[in-house]
Parts: C-alpha cells; sequence; structure tokens
C-alpha cells in the first residue's frame, strides 16, 4: 500500500532524494514504525510577547511557549487507517527543554475529497489543508493553508488575515549523513510566531500495533 505522501505526490515522489523516498514510504500494513531522535538548533516561539498566549495551546499538546536552542527531541511516525477509513500518518513528537518537555502531535491523513489533511493536538481541533512539492534538489516541501477550528458541531474557518501558515522544508544532508528539517509558522501581522530547525536519525521499529495508545489522540474529527 502506497504512503499519504506518495498518494498526494504521484509522479513527483521518484524525484525526492532517494533517502527522504525511504522515509515518507511508510505506509498502513507494513508492520514498523519510524522512530526518529535528534537535536533542534532552535525551536518554539522566538516572540517573548506571544508566549503567555501559546500556554493553552501546550495543553493541547500543539504549540508552546517555551523556546530554547540546541534542545533534544524525538518523533514517532505511525502508518494507519483512521476509524474512518482514511490512510493516515499519526506523528509524535517529543521535545525535550529539561525542565519541561513538550508534545507536538497531530494525524496527516489522505482524504479523497479533501486531499491531504493534518489534524492537530490532542483533539485534533485544528485541521489545515497541506500541498506538497519537490525541490530541484529533490527536498520536499510542505505548506499549510485553510486552517479550520473543529469543536463540538463548530466549524470555522480562519480569515485570510488571521490565520497563520507553515512552511516546511525536509531533506536529507549528505555531510552529516542524517535528515534535516525546518519550519516557520507565519502569521501575516505577527510574522514568525514558532519555529523550529534542526538534525535528527531515524530507523524503523517492529510495531506493536498500527497506532498504540501513547499515540492515540483523545478525539478523532472527519470533517475536511
Amino acid at each position: 500500500m502506497r504512503s499519504v505522501y506518495q498518494r498526494i505526490l504521484g509522479s513527483s515522489y521518484s524525484k525526492l532524494q532517494p533517502q527522504l523516498r525511504d522515509y515518507f514510504s511508510l505506509a498502513v500494513g507494513s508492520g514498523s514504525y519510524g522512530l526518529g531522535t535528534g537535536v533542534f538548533d532552535v525551536v518554539g516561539c522566538p516572540m517573548p510577547w506571544l508566549r503567555p498566549a501559546l500556554a493553552p495551546a501546550a495543553a493541547e499538546n500543539t504549540f508552546f511557549p517555551e523556546f530554547g536552542r540546541d534542545v533534544p527531541f524525538t518523533i514517532e511516525n505511525h502508518a494507519h487507517l483512521d476509524p474512518f477509513g482514511r490512510a493516515s500518518l499519526t506523528a509524535l513528537r517529543q521535545v525535550d527543554f529539561g525542565s519541561r518537555t513538550r508534545v507536538f502531535e497531530d494525524s496527516t491523513v489522505f482524504d479523497q475529497r479533501h486531499g491531504l489533511l493534518d489534524y492537530v493536538g490532542r483533539h485534533r481541533r485544528l485541521a489545515t489543508a497541506l500541498s506538497l512539492d519537490v525541490t530541484a534538489a529533490g527536498h520536499l516541501r510542505i505548506e499549510s493553508s485553510a486552517t479550520r477550528i473543529l469543536a463540538g458541531p463548530v466549524r470555522v474557518a480562519l480569515p485570510a488575515f488571521l490565520d497563520a501558515k507553515a512552511y516546511t522544508e525536509q531533506w536529507w544532508d549528505e555531510e552529516t549523513g542524517n535528515f534535516r528539517v525546518q519550519t516557520k509558522v507565519i502569521q501575516p501581522q505577527a510574522g514568525a510566531i514558532f519555529v523550529y530547525a534542526g538534525s535528527f536519525d531515524y530507523t524503523l521499529v517492529a510495531a506493536e500495533a498500527a497506532l498504540p495508545e501513547r499515540a492515540r489522540p483523545a478525539r478523532w474529527e472527519s470533517r475536511g
């Protein structure tokens, strides 16, 4: 079975660096999950005045108010079907600031109607559309757009002037022999409100379940 990224990229998938093709190939039924360990050169909210406002988001395992350099982190990637039968990749990230460990979790879902969707947070109350692009060097670029808030019966699209967009690039660094990733979340009025950039090693581990309990969200969401 193809991964969610292979489904979206189609023939462009072959243009990725070979190491990236392996990384993004994790699919339902593989019997493994991906485990990455590394260090963020920089991670968190670079604006001190904004950090207190991110405390509620941290409780939902999304953005967090800390900011640091040379911060260790881990990431688990689990390929599975969600309760609605959609191919999904759930990621569980743990960022170790020393005095506190923060968690960021999301599920990237291939939806026949809406394409690639990302559901963010412990209760999956935020949903964004994802678009993918392969650079001339074989890097993967991911851009989020059209954020929706999903709470109970409410489905609200954020207006463009409030909607923060995430821009991610991931690649294999030939010189260091590991993966690199960099992300900026940019809000039109405030600028870059959340960033991370760093490097990590990655391996596949035999999975005890398609989606272990530690990676399950408190709530699933089907709306796009």
